[in-house]
């Protein structure tokens, strides 16, 4: 027997714990080299667990749920094992002991599940406790295991059976059930998973250290539109992606920045460090929640960059492919709500970053031109801003200078 040690991967230096998502193998089924195993999932990404080597799972060390570190063991491959193998064993032991059948039976009652009985450490210290059996109460966890919640469903409504007295001798009682009734007012409660709970830590963080004001603009977003209209095929055709308005607040952010240091900067202790560089963070909506990968660079990025690295990493996003590498670092952000309709909010500051901008969704208003009131396509953006190190003079400035960009992209080009 050769045996392979199927550990987790690396974490990223700020990630000290993860989570054990599914298990896609079972004990005593082959896998293939490289096959994935399970999903990790940290704070910031989900990471995939490949087989190390071919053969047969033989051992699973950290089940579904568990916290583990970084090059933790979690389970054991059998190079040289049979399929089934494993599985096989178990089904075998009645033939050889047939006495034990007796004490086997409220297992098979159970479902034939080899875990009905076996109670988790929180339930069965509460069991204990009341002197009462975990193989006479019905449990909800994995493979049937009683959860601490099964124990004080059945401590509270009588449901457990004491330890010791036979159960012939009592009746037969109905499992608890383990969700209340709550008529037409019904209740779910589900654990954050790492990620959102991140991301409730980071916002609370942002919120108690920075001294966060916001300022608001408005900008016409014609210039943009009919220079993207004007482009579009020819620019489809050369680049293969879309050119998209994001590209345009980006390179707009970008042409700020560099008038505006103290926006693109962020604090040290009792430091300001000021960024010789523009890695601006896009936040992307995912069904684990919000993430911000990185742009790396920007400033020395064309627009079809630009959109073909958002594109990926939408992509990414709703894969849960994205890499720690991806999304760690940044020296401003943009969030944009427009794409789901959102006229006007005050973004939250990405720590430790200073400053972020808010993009809204752009809708024909009625403004005034030279005395005229005439129909616009007008976008309301907003940047919030870390007023600890950053004016109010410099952030209206800023916003200023996001806005004359984009209202004349041409300024892009001659950095004016």
């Amino acid at each position: 027997m050769a045996i392979v040690d199927v550990k987790v991967p690396q974490l990223s230096e700020s990630i000290t714990e993860a989570t054990m998502l599914n298990w896609k193998k079972k004990v005593g089924e082959a896998v293939a080299v490289d096959e994935i195993l399970i999903e990790i999932e940290t704070d910031k990404v989900v990471l995939e667990v490949p087989a190390p080597s071919a053969g047969v799972l033989s051992e699973i060390l950290q089940g579904d749920g568990a916290t583990v570190t970084a090059e933790q063991l979690i389970a054991k491959i059998d190079t040289e094992g049979v399929a089934g193998a494993a599985a096989a064993a178990p089904a075998a032991a009645p033939a050889a002991a047939p006495a034990a059948a007796p004490a086997a039976a409220p297992a098979a009652a159970a479902g034939n599940n080899s875990k009905a009985g076996v109670a988790m450490p929180a339930a069965a210290k509460i069991l204990a406790d009341n002197n009462m059996s975990a193989a006479n109460v019905a449990g909800t966890g994995k493979d049937g295991r009683v959860t601490k919640g099964d124990a004080l469903s059945a401590i509270k409504g009588g449901a457990a059976i004491p330890t010791g007295v036979p159960t012939q001798a009592l009746p037969q009682v109905a499992a608890p059930s383990t969700k209340q009734d709550l008529g037409d007012r019904p209740e779910q409660r589900v654990p954050m998973t790492r990620l959102r709970a991140r991301i409730a830590e980071r916002l609370l963080q942002s919120q108690a250290t920075n001294a966060i004001l916001t300022t608001f603009n408005e900008v016409n977003m014609a210039p943009v539109m009919e220079m993207r209209k004007k482009f579009q095929d020819q620019f489809v055709k050369e680049h293969g992606v879309k050119l998209g308005f994001m590209s345009f607040f980006v390179k707009a952010a970008v042409h700020a920045l560099k008038k505006f240091p103290a926006v693109n900067a962020s604090i040290d202790g009792n430091d300001i460090v000021y960024h010789g560089y523009f890695d601006i963070g896009i936040a992307v909506s995912s069904p684990r929640g919000l993430v911000v990968p990185i742009l790396r660079n920007v400033d020395q990025m064309s627009f079809a960059d630009i959109e073909k690295k958002i594109a990926e990493f939408g992509q990414k996003a709703k894969d849960g492919k994205l890499g720690i590498e991806e999304l760690t670092g940044g020296t401003f952000s943009i969030s944009n709500g427009g794409t789901f309709g959102s006229m006007m909010s005050t973004p939250i500051i990405n720590p430790p970053q200073s400053a972020i901008l808010g993009v809204h969704a752009t809708k024909d208003r009625a403004v005034v031109e030279n005395g005229q009131i005439v129909i616009r396509p007008m976008n309301y953006l907003a940047m919030s801003y870390d007023h600890r190190i950053i004016d109010g003079r410099e952030a209206v400035l800023s916003l200023v200078a996001m806005k004359d960009a984009l209202e004349d992209p041409s300024r892009l080009l001659f950095d004016l």
